[in-house]
């Protein structure tokens, strides 16, 4: 049916009348603000504006800010660069000061440059990789830089840079806020500002808690001082997933201590499930609806993913070593042994048994779940959770010869597997290559000396890579070339392999022809 222009429909009544006043306030407002309008388009001023500047221009010669003006527009049309050359910054200038004689133990050998980098990389990456004792070879002041740098890696440099723009100038860049709403998995038409406290006030009350509760386990261990500095540095690190631990053993001497152990595990699960899912269930919780019924497919995913996670890596321990590694432990040391290695194993880093001792079969295992990780925009590393549980539906649909990939009544979009399958091949294509790399550097190195030198080798790559921080022992005997391998794998493992390959990647937005479709064989 077509309509004359006299009877075209229109808006009547209620709507009418707001579309009216709608219109009317637009205009009084660009009205009012023309005088604040450019004439012409930025970068295009009339021809004598343009002679003029050309001649002061020739005048003064070459522009000395050029470098810094290509710099910054790099910087502008990458933004994933950004949070590139914020952690490179980081690393180089928190590894120049733990250098320093003030940060050092002035009884124990002074920390070379290599080791500062390696350290200061470790602790804002929230890895927990060390080649130097937290506790012996720095000072008081240095193992406060070092818990800095952990919680300004948790709570992500760009939020921490929000956070200050808030408090001094009252409004962040739209950089900073497009940046830091991809580090919270923040969606458009939130509030930053009110979600940037919020994660504020989360963190800092996880890590009170925890702070509490650690000091309530283990007062009396040792002077109070000791005692309160120790349950703080645990809490911060246990959160942010970090795993550094103020003592040469880590957590061994605690390995029996029920209370010390369920903290610790909480604290890191809470850290690895990823802000927008503690958001999710909270919101859920105040509004008093049905909680699992209303949350979103990510908070799903991750909540079941993590249960299975942690129910598989407990029960294979278990398996693996119940007569072997931990044969001479008591009952309750064992299941705790258990629940704790499958916790920090995907991500945090503490231990409370020897990893060294472990069978080969456990320290695979242990590879796949550090591989697998923790959830986006959280605390800790891995190619994800959400991303291995969407690898698992859409493989699960496949195998049924179903076209669509459904996970509790919400269709899986086949751009997210697709996505999720070029992240965990990226994973593994850097944690092949920096493989090659460590055994090519360490080839008459300490590598060779040890009879599983090649799953060591896989097991630190993998550590490193997604940023969990258990070692078999091998980390502070590599050689220089070795450890910086192990920094590039901590920093790309941090940002995540697709956010480093954009940051070093030159964007090109070419015409992409579309050809006819043709199926090669699978299988």
């Amino acid at each position: 049916m077509r309509l004359h222009a006299s009877q075209t429909i229109r808006p009547r009544g209620k709507r009418a009348g707001k579309n009216r006043i709608f219109h009317l306030r637009l205009s009084v407002t660009i009205v009012a603000n023309y005088h604040s309008y450019p004439t012409r388009l930025p970068g295009r001023p009339s021809r004598p504006h343009v002679r003029e500047q050309r001649g002061r221009l020739a005048a003064l010669g070459p522009r000395p800010t050029e470098p810094m003006l290509q710099l910054t527009g790099s910087l502008t049309n990458y933004p994933a660069r950004v949070s590139f050359v914020a952690y490179v910054l980081t690393m180089l200038v928190g590894g120049f000061v733990l250098t320093l004689p003030v940060a050092g133990n002035p009884e124990r050998p002074p920390v070379s440059f290599v080791d500062g980098v390696f350290t200061a990389t470790s602790a804002c990456c929230v890895t927990g990789l060390t080649v130097r004792s937290t506790l012996h070879d720095f000072s008081p002041f240095g193992q406060a830089v070092i818990l800095f740098l952990i919680q300004l890696g948790g709570l992500g440099i760009m939020t921490i840079t929000t956070l200050v723009a808030f408090q001094v100038g009252g409004q962040a860049t739209l950089r900073q806020r497009a940046l830091v709403a991809d580090t919270l998995g923040i969606k458009s038409g939130h509030d930053l500002r009110w979600v940037t406290y919020a994660v504020l006030i989360t963190v800092t009350l996880a890590e009170l808690v925890g702070f509490a509760l650690l000091c309530w386990a283990t007062w009396g261990s040792g002077p109070a001082a000791a005692v309160v500095w120790r349950s703080l540095f645990h809490s911060v690190s246990a959160f942010c997933n970090a795993g550094f631990a103020l003592g040469d053993e880590n957590l061994m001497p605690d390995a029996g201590n029920v209370p010390v152990n369920l903290v610790i595990c909480g604290l890191i699960i809470l850290g690895g499930l990823g802000f927008p899912v503690i958001f999710d269930v909270v919101s859920r919780v105040r509004r008093r609806e049905r909680v699992w019924e209303r949350l979103h497919t990510q908070s799903k995913m991750m909540i079941i993913g993590t249960a299975c996670l942690l129910a598989f890596g407990a029960l294979s321990f278990w398996v693996l070593e119940w007569e072997d590694a931990i044969a001479r432990e008591p009952l309750v040391t064992k299941l705790l042994m258990g629940l704790f290695h499958s916790t920090t194993c995907r991500t945090a880093g503490f231990n409370t048994v020897d990893y060294a001792a472990l069978s080969s079969a456990t320290l695979f295992l242990s590879i796949i779940l550090m591989a697998i990780g923790a959830g986006p925009c959280s605390t800790g590393g891995g190619f994800k959770v959400s991303t291995f549980m969407t690898l698992v539906v859409g493989s699960w649909s496949s195998f049924r010869g179903l076209r669509r990939a459904n996970f509790f009544r919400r269709t899986i979009p086949a751009g997210a597997i697709q996505r999720a399958t070029a992240a965990s091949l990226l994973f593994a294509a850097v944690a092949i290559a920096a493989l090659v790399a460590l055994l090519m550097l360490e080839t008459r190195g300490v590598l060779d000396s040890r009879p599983r030198w090649f799953l060591e080798a896989l097991f630190e790559c993998i550590s490193a890579l997604g940023t969990v921080g258990l070692s078999t022992g091998v980390t502070a005997s590599l050689t220089d070339p070795g450890k910086i391998v192990l920094v590039v794998l901590m920093l790309v493992g941090r940002l995540g392999p697709v956010t480093a390959a954009a940051a070093l990647a030159r964007r090109r937005d070419a015409y992409q022809p579309e050809y006819p479709e043709e199926e090669p064989l699978i299988g």
